[in-house]
């Protein structure tokens, strides 16, 4: 059976699975306390008068950006001065690592909704997104489709055939992309075309289905007319960043004026979601071709694991055919990964047919490795990185991994390497029959 995948996926580059069963359906975060995120974390080294200040912090239900936003307004610090090691859910409860630079806490704690102070301590060194070795979950599905021993059947069937595979598809989640209004990435497209004012107006424009009405009926009024001032008596109090770029453009700033005045963790996530959106295509067509992700063929490349069994920053190995067994043994071994590009100026070529799958992702964008280099934003730039293309499934996968509660819904508890997205995991067991 040949299942067609919802049209929200389609939007990210997801275009299929990996798995041929039928999935038990339901809906995840539907409270955020069902979906629990912990960072296991790579905790800098604590300094008693260190100049770094290292934070553990819960939130509940609250945006990555808007986080930080609170945590600059409670310690005084610009947004700019905040480092994470990885973004979390936005619908979640989750913990996570936050660090800046060193400030006496004000008394009383952060009285932040959503938020709790967990722990905090003085560091020599800050954090840097990568700086963790991944996420541990703990997710209930709620509204399954299926009576219970149907579900347990399917979600058996789900897991054989992804061990049988080798892990599950290395796609980036909808967290990267937006996780009500998934347009990030076509924000970054303008970006790296060279279009800053096209990237404001699809940050301020562009619909989506899942957005409320009032977001909505805001964009197609500004879409209309146009006059920033109007608008910011029509954009909803809780659209921040399109009511900053409006004020700015409302004082006469120019499109690519408004545009520097967002946080950074934001104008970087434009550029990134990009970079996410070609590497899912990509994914995608080498999945329809069934092409292998476990094993290596003429043309890939391939990332070096550590001692630490995670992907470093060591050059790739280029496979070809004089050493394609020698590849074959890095993978068996556990020292290497397939991997492809997060497209960038310094992205390493694919040959072959993987060669020809990626420039067919390209040439349907209209972009090349140099349009990364952005000359009006330089500080937005990417180099490029390496991504696997399979994600590792967890550890006793099959024996450890679900449990039933009372009213027959799955609670899936696992541990994921970082960058790895639990959404896509489990996207592979609930398959709805609206998809």
């Amino acid at each position: 059976m040949v299942r067609t995948v919802s049209r929200k996926e389609q939007e990210m580059g997801i275009h299929t699975y990996a798995t041929a069963t039928e999935g038990i359906g339901g809906v995840l975060k539907l409270d955020p306390q069902h979906f629990r995120v912990d960072e296991i974390s790579r905790y800098p080294a604590p300094r008693g008068d260190g100049p770094v200040l290292v934070l553990r912090v819960e939130a509940l239900d609250i945006e990555q950006n808007e986080l930080l936003r609170r945590l600059s307004g409670w310690l005084g610090l610009p947004l700019g001065k905040f480092g994470i090691a990885g973004t979390k859910d936005r619908r979640a409860l989750s913990t996570q690592l936050i660090s800046c630079p060193y400030v006496d806490l004000p008394a009383g704690g952060p009285h932040l909704s959503g938020v709790r102070l967990l722990e905090c301590y003085r560091a020599e060194e800050g954090l840097f997104l990568g700086h963790l070795y991944g996420n541990a979950f703990d997710v209930m599905v709620s509204e399954v489709e299926v009576p219970l021993s149907q579900g347990q059947d399917r979600i058996r069937s789900t897991m054989e055939q992804l061990e049988r595979f080798g892990g599950y598809p290395n796609f980036f989640g909808p967290q990267r992309f937006g996780e009500v209004r998934p347009v990030t990435h076509r924000v970054g497209r303008a970006l790296v075309l060279g279009s800053m004012a096209e990237a404001v107006e699809t940050y301020l424009t562009l619909e989506t289905e899942g957005e409320a009405s009032d977001g909505k009926l805001a964009r197609q009024s500004y879409r209309q007319h146009h006059d920033a001032r109007r608008a910011l008596t029509e954009f909803p109090l809780h659209l921040r960043f399109e009511r900053l770029l409006l004020e700015r453009l409302a004082r006469g700033d120019s499109p690519e004026r408004a545009f520097r005045a967002l946080p950074r963790h934001l104008k970087s996530l434009f550029v990134h979601a990009y970079q996410s959106y070609l590497f899912n295509e990509y994914l995608s067509l080498r999945l329809k071709e069934g092409l292998p992700l476990v094993h290596p063929m003429p043309g890939d490349l391939l990332q070096r694991r550590g001692a630490d069994g995670l992907t470093g920053d060591m050059p790739p190995v280029v496979v070809m055919p004089d050493n394609l067994p020698e590849a074959e043994a890095m993978i068996a071994s556990g020292r290497a990964v397939v991997a492809a590009p997060l497209i960038g100026t310094d992205s390493p070529a694919l040959s072959g047919r993987p060669g020809e799958l990626f420039r067919q992702v390209l040439e349907v964008e209209q972009v090349q490795p140099s349009d990364f280099h952005l000359s009006d934003v330089p500080r937005l730039s990417s180099h490029g990185a390496l991504r696997p293309l399979l994600a590792r499934l967890p550890y006793h996968f099959y024996r450890r991994t679900v449990e039933w509660t009372a009213d027959g819904s799955p609670r899936f508890r696992f541990c994921l390497d970082k960058g790895c997205y639990a959404t896509v995991l489990l996207r592979e067991f609930l398959k709805p029959e609206s998809s």
